[in-house]
């Protein structure tokens, strides 16, 4: 802690001349009061090299926005660490004001304006989590913000960016569209162009968060960072190697944009083929070469996690945590769940919850998705007799289960075989997998028609597989083509 201090009153108190600690800086006291030339973004002029942040770089920041950024809290998951048999904590940049992590290096980088360039005001393409925070410390600043966003940006985080005071221009189908836009507007306007996640001073601020874990806990064996554009896992590896070189740093992607691990293969940043995801904030098809080249040796390990696996953590915060977390903040959490991190068993781990802004509908439907992944919600179809008390019967049966109907449809033009039978579509809630296995069993037990959607109908009980059809075993009975195959010796479906 002594040397972070150090460096950073050594970066604040340049040459001499003495600033008040934590407040924003006008540039440097030898600074040339002309604009300085920032780059778009460097990795459109991969000939620069990429610029490397040092741990100076994230010291100094760390001073210099401490008086205008909340400390987050760092809290042990209990119930998850007894689940999962590891002691997991949960860093939450999620309660930050404008619900992300982002603040830190908008903050920092909006600090290190000169006057001209404050008088210009800056200027940013973005979608979402990094706008806000632009917006919102722009207008603690006195600085103009400006914002160009594209066509599918939440109405909900357009309002609240002009809501800060930020200047909002819609403009492009996708962020590649909204970020040319801005180009022009600069040509006109002449603003600071802030890159979201490669500018220099974004990833030295969002390092800060490194800082913070290390003063907070001791004897930290893993932290765990989600990727998108590299930003946040650059700082956090430059700021925690440099402390404590023994700390694993692994850094988890979506399976649908593995941007950095492509870049890894390649040696440079490169494009990879990018989907839409749950975990919106990390689909950066491109990752940041300033963040690639201070990274790529300070990671050490990266994973991609399945749609599945991130709709499953989100209900777990949501149900163990009381915490509403976005797709791209809970994906450290979906990683320990899908079992890609068996070395963290034992250990004491740090997952990065980095982001909470999810809009109300998404989030909906993540925990819907969440609850079928768990085996909690499950659909099924099953034939009965279309006469007075079929329907009852059924409803007898899942209401002795202590199963729950969400949903319940009949299709009768559509079961041809059969017109005294109707087919019954049915959306039932239950406690957990072991009350879904009850559930199945009872069906399978009394109803010979039973599809169950999306979760297999196998058991260890043979039984319950021969009833699926209705054929017990018998091929010259069955119906459907899952019985075309039988075990050698019984001659029984399969």
């Amino acid at each position: 802690r002594i040397q972070i201090l150090f460096e950073g009153f050594m970066a604040e108190y340049s040459n001499g001349t003495k600033r008040r600690p934590g407040s924003c800086s006008s540039g440097s006291d030898n600074e040339s009061p002309k604009v300085r030339k920032h780059s778009i973004n460097d990795e459109e002029h991969p000939s620069l090299g990429g610029k490397r942040i040092t741990f100076r770089d994230v010291t100094a920041a760390a001073f210099r926005i401490k008086d205008g950024i909340k400390k987050t809290p760092l809290k042990r998951a209990d119930g998850l660490s007894n689940m999962l048999g590891l002691d997991l904590w949960f860093k939450k940049e999620f309660e930050h004001r404008t619900g992300s992590f982002k603040e830190r290096g908008a903050r920092n980088a909006l600090c290190k304006l000169t006057k001209v360039e404050r008088e210009k005001g800056v200027i940013a393409a973005s979608a979402g989590n990094h706008a806000l925070a632009l917006a919102y410390h722009g207008s603690l600043l006195g600085i103009k913000v400006t914002v160009v966003m594209p066509e599918v940006a939440p109405i909900m985080k357009i309002s609240q960016c002009r809501q800060m005071g930020a200047t909002v221009n819609i403009a492009g189908a996708t962020i590649a569209e909204a970020k040319d836009h801005a180009m022009t507007i600069i040509q006109k306007e002449g603003q600071i162009y802030i890159n979201g996640f490669d500018h220099p001073d974004i990833i030295a601020g969002q390092g800060t968060i490194g800082l913070e874990i290390l003063g907070q806990l001791d004897d930290v064996d893993t932290i765990i960072v989600p990727v998108g554009g590299a930003g946040l896992i650059a700082g956090v590896a430059v700021a925690v190697k440099n402390l404590k070189p023994d700390i694993k740093i692994i850094g988890v992607e979506a399976a649908r944009c593995k941007s950095f691990t492509e870049a890894l293969k390649a040696g440079r940043p490169v494009r990879a083929k990018s989907h839409v995801s749950l975990a919106d904030g990390l689909a950066v098809p491109t990752v940041g070469l300033n963040a690639f080249v201070t990274s790529k040796s300070l990671v050490d390990k990266v994973v991609s996690v399945s749609e599945k696996s991130i709709a499953l953590a989100i209900l777990r915060l949501v149900e163990m945590e009381k915490s509403v977390v976005e797709g791209a903040g809970v994906v450290g959490l979906a990683a320990i769940l899908e079992g890609l991190l068996p070395e963290v068993k034992g250990k004491r781990v740090v997952a990065l919850l980095c982001g909470g802004n999810i809009d109300t509908t998404i989030l909906g439907r993540c925990l819907e998705r969440g609850l079928a992944c768990d085996n909690r919600l499950i659909c099924f179809t099953v034939v009965i007799k279309d006469a007075p008390g079929g329907i009852a019967h059924l409803t007898d049966i899942l209401s002795s289960t202590g199963a729950s109907i969400k949903d319940i449809l009949h299709e009768r033009a559509l079961l041809l075989e059969d017109v005294f039978a109707v087919r019954v579509r049915c959306l039932v809630e239950t406690r957990d997998a072991e009350h879904t296995e009850q559930l199945k069993a009872k069906l399978l037990s009394v109803f010979q028609h039973v599809d169950f959607i999306g979760i297999s109908t196998e058991s260890t009980d043979t039984s319950s597989r021969i009833n699926c059809c209705g054929c017990n075993g018998e091929r010259k009975k069955c119906r459907y083509d899952i019985c075309d195959t039988y075990e050698s010796e019984s001659e029984s479906c399969t």
